[in-house]
């Protein structure tokens, strides 16, 4: 039986409406991207989510089918499927109106299941947050995991109220992916690398944050060594879905290198140093390089890489 990963969490419409009344639609959720950068990049992929029996889940399972990833039964309920509403000024400011749902049924993963990912919006909304939880409590005793916390403060709260939930998934996870942002959402002038340190404290093998265009840094926790490594990226187009393509290549990367996959390879990322970690770090630099290039949440392939 072929290995598995599960992807959990939200996927939505993003509804754009600019001053001279153009309104557009499109496929969006932080961890539908990841789950669709890893069928893109060959693994087979299991997506646990919330979507309606109406037009807009249509377009999203359709989007999922044409990519490769596989639905969990019960991912499609009766209730609509959840929008991001923006309103875009004329000095280009947006303000959003969410209409989200996230009653996730109980997550049982496919058989031969070797890693879960999850991140976003659906670590933090009731009441699907608790399924969330689970799953990744449950899965720890025959596979890896990694959370990105992608943290959306508009919908998430005050960081003090967020913050002690994004430790509680991070004890539960192997590797951590955050940007410099989110960092400083949760704590504020506190330097990045310190952040990191009491992350990895925690319990992940693994510790990265994404820099923008100063690229990334990350810390591997068997030496509490950290290392940068500059963009990838040639030209930039916009950086929609820019995280996810990196989160995405970094588990592919690090899936492929036998560092994630099960108890046995969280044990060797654990014992990991910074040269054995490199390679994945370097395939999720390559996927989102590309990823910013192009107009979108575009997923390369392992061609496209170079691989």
């Amino acid at each position: 039986m072929a290995d598995r990963l599960l992807v959990i969490g939200e996927m939505l419409i993003d509804i754009a409406r600019t001053p001279d009344g153009l309104v557009a639609e499109h496929v969006g959720g932080s961890p539908a991207n990841v789950a669709m950068g890893l069928a893109r990049l060959g693994h087979d992929v299991d997506f646990a989510t919330v979507l309606g029996r109406d037009d807009r889940g249509l377009r999203c399972t359709t989007l999922l089918d044409e990519v490769g990833v596989a639905l969990l039964p019960g991912s499609v309920r009766d209730e609509a499927t959840s929008t991001a509403d923006a309103t875009i000024d004329a000095n280009g400011s947006a303000t959003y109106l969410f209409d989200l749902h996230w009653d996730l049924p109980a997550v049982t993963p496919t058989a031969g299941t070797i890693h879960v990912h999850t991140g976003s919006i659906a670590t933090t909304l009731t009441p699907g947050e608790a399924e969330v939880t689970a799953a990744l409590t449950d899965a720890r005793a025959r596979a890896t995991t990694s959370y990105d916390p992608n943290v959306r403060p508009t919908i998430m709260g005050v960081p003090a109220t967020v913050r002690p939930r994004v430790e509680e998934l991070v004890a539960l996870s192997d590797v951590v992916k955050a940007s410099d942002e989110d960092v400083a959402f949760l704590y504020g002038d506190t330097p990045v690398e310190e952040v990191m340190g009491r992350w990895a404290a925690l319990g992940p093998g693994l510790v990265v944050v994404t820099l923008g265009r100063d690229g990334v840094t990350y810390r591997v926790s068997s030496t509490g060594e950290t290392t940068h490594e500059p963009t990838a990226a040639d030209r930039v187009v916009d950086t929609v879905g820019a995280g996810d393509s990196f989160m995405a290549g970094l588990v592919s990367g690090l899936v492929d290198l036998g560092l994630l996959g099960g108890p046995d390879a969280r044990a060797r990322l654990a014992a990991a140093g910074t040269s054995d970690v490199a390679p994945a770090v370097a395939r999720a630099l390559a996927t989102s390089g590309l990823t910013v290039g192009r107009a979108g949440a575009y997923a390369p392939t392992r061609a496209e890489i170079g691989l």
